[in-house]
């Protein structure tokens, strides 16, 4: 298809399906190897297919509507799923409403704040909320701060749990929780942000990131391309980072009490 300044290659269900005989090979690579994959594999890729279309029709209604009512409740809904998911990625959760409300409001405050940040200064669409930029940007940030925050309160939690013994004589011997709890924190934000340094080290030279290459394949300049996914990498380090030291942080006072001890029991047990 072409138009304007912009073309593209329309793909056709049959260019679906044959892209699907992939994941059905990884499914028979995992029967055949007893990984017990499959079912999950499966579930995955209807998920997937059946999101997307979704998304794909929830986005032409609101790139119509340019409402920034629903354009905000749209963010709602993305971000309340991002928090289930982080929920569920917990091997020893936090209990009552810390459990998915840390998550969720770590990304709302991280994600949120980067992609308003990037529609107000450097995109500035008319108008700025405008769902067309604002969504496919949140999204893009959204899941990589959602692995970040993810990743660092399940080190958070498993660290604090494993060197509790450790932990709790520091506290003894009189320091406060953040100096005690400083090396598992630190730990924590290490594995928050080291998926966002891998692909930042590794785009260029052994990946060409989603973004830049849809915009190729759109028609898009590849000196532009590469100005947009420069911004977007900077970005989506900028939400993860935030996210997950608000996370982390959020986690350790969680944790503790105000005598500064330690509070495992606000954690739930691990799962099977």
């Amino acid at each position: 298809m072409e138009g304007p300044g912009l073309s593209y290659i329309a793909l056709s269900n049959g260019d679906l399906l044959l892209a699907s005989l992939l994941v059905l090979a990884n499914a028979a690579l995992s029967l055949a190897l007893d990984l017990g994959l499959h079912k999950r594999l499966f579930m995955a890729s209807v998920r997937m297919v059946v999101q997307l279309f979704l998304m794909g029709m929830v986005l032409t209604t609101l790139f119509r509507l340019l409402s920034p009512w629903l354009t905000g409740l749209a963010v709602v809904v993305m971000v309340g799923f991002a928090g289930r998911e982080v929920a569920e990625r917990q091997e020893r959760r936090l209990l009552g409403w810390w459990s998915y409300g840390l998550g969720t409001g770590s990304m709302m405050l991280a994600a949120v704040l980067v992609t308003v940040l990037a529609l107000t200064s450097a995109l500035r669409p008319e108008p700025w909320y405008d769902p067309r930029y604002a969504l496919p940007l949140l999204g893009m940030i959204l899941g990589n701060t959602m692995t970040g925050v993810s990743l660092g309160l399940n080190s958070l939690t498993n660290g604090l749990y494993l060197r509790r013994a450790a932990v709790e004589a520091r506290l003894m011997l009189g320091e406060d929780r953040r100096t005690a709890f400083a090396p598992v924190v630190r730990q924590s934000l290490r594995q928050a942000l080291m998926p966002i340094i891998n692909v930042m080290s590794a785009t260029g030279v052994v990946s060409i990131p989603g973004m830049m290459t849809g915009q190729i394949l759109g028609g898009v300049p590849p000196q532009e391309a590469v100005k947009y996914q420069i911004m977007i990498l900077f970005l989506i380090a900028g939400g993860v980072g935030l996210g997950a030291l608000a996370a982390v942080y959020g986690g350790a006072w969680a944790l503790s009490d105000a005598r500064h001890r330690l509070r495992l029991d606000r954690l739930g047990t691990p799962k099977a």
